[in-house]
């Protein structure tokens, strides 16, 4: 199938916005929304919070956007952030599908320190993040957050690797302690084949360990790609990022991330297929552009997915 062309459809947007005698939808903070009810699936944005950053203003930010959901994140996550947190999103009716914890530690986003550094499969900052994902999940809690988020890693393809065991028990304390406070625990796609994700959520042997599915970092990888994916692991899904890129053609590092709608994701049939599973969540842009382009990007992303979900769920 042809990949539907980003500029294209901001350009229609555009004239069906000129031709009704308004701005066209890219100068609004809210662009044409399809009518309430008819499309199941609610926009939003991962919304990372800086340290010394104003939560309020972050969050004012999404609604600002006209995006009535994110995810959200911290550099640093402390106790002291569930008040302003859960006030904000009061204050400015947006809602929060998932709190995204990561630390402590680096975490480098290539081949070969990857493995190393990403998520709770390394040994070395292990036990330290499982605390911080319990402290995620006590604060979602507080703030009334149905979901917890983390890259659980590069998750070891053969079974057999004694890293895989490891992996399994460190996914199920910590998927536990969310079961415990009525969240779903999300593992986000990517360093991983699809299969070995499916394998490890039923190793586990817990209903709500999920996965949220990237649609650009198994391209991003070199694992595959979301169209394939959901055949295998779509019954699982509880969160999607919609994220466009490329395939990586140097061994050492990651695909390149491209706006959305100008890489290898196949929107249209991604979300056919979403729509056959029955899939009523949240759609999460994440933008890692630069900050210069961040806005920008994440406006014309919101019109194509407005008029590809519009579509799809006509």
């Amino acid at each position: 199938m042809t990949l539907l062309n980003r500029r294209n459809f901001i350009q229609l947007a555009s004239a069906a916005c000129i031709s009704r005698g308004i701005q066209p939808a890219l100068a609004q903070s809210s662009p044409r929304i399809p009518v309430p009810g008819a499309v199941p699936i609610r926009l939003g944005v991962v919304l990372w919070i800086r340290n010394g950053q104003s939560i309020d203003a972050a969050v004012k930010s999404v609604r600002d956007m006209g995006l009535p959901t994110c995810q959200i994140g911290f550099d640093l996550l402390t106790p002291d952030v569930a008040t302003p947190v859960k006030n904000a999103l009061t204050k400015y009716g947006v809602e929060a599908t998932a709190l995204s914890e990561h630390g402590p530690g680096v975490r480098i986003f290539n081949f070969y320190q990857g493995p190393e550094t990403i998520g709770i499969i390394p040994p070395a900052t292990r036990e330290a993040r499982i605390r911080n994902l319990k402290l995620a999940s006590d604060i979602a809690s507080q703030c009334g957050i149905p979901a917890v988020h983390t890259h659980c890693g590069f998750i070891p393809e053969d079974p057999n690797d004694p890293l895989y065991p490891q992996a399994v028990a460190a996914v199920k304390e910590i998927g536990a302690y969310c079961k415990e406070r009525g969240q779903i625990f999300l593992c986000e796609t990517g360093q991983e084949t699809p299969i070995t994700l499916l394998r490890l959520m039923d190793d586990v042997g817990l209903d709500n360990v999920c996965a949220n599915l990237d649609l650009a970092n198994l391209i991003l990888y070199g694992k595959g790609n979301p169209v394939d994916a959901m055949d295998v692991i779509g019954h699982r899904v509880r969160g999607i990022h919609a994220k466009d890129g490329l395939l990586p053609t140097n061994p050492k590092d990651l695909g390149k991330e491209v706006a959305i709608g100008k890489g290898r994701v196949n929107f249209p049939v991604v979300l056919q297929q979403l729509k056959q599973v029955g899939y009523k969540g949240a759609m999460t842009i994440e933008c890692e552009l630069p900050q210069d382009r961040r806005k920008a990007d994440i406006l014309e992303s919101k019109v194509f997915l407005e008029e590809l979900l519009a579509k799809t769920y006509s």
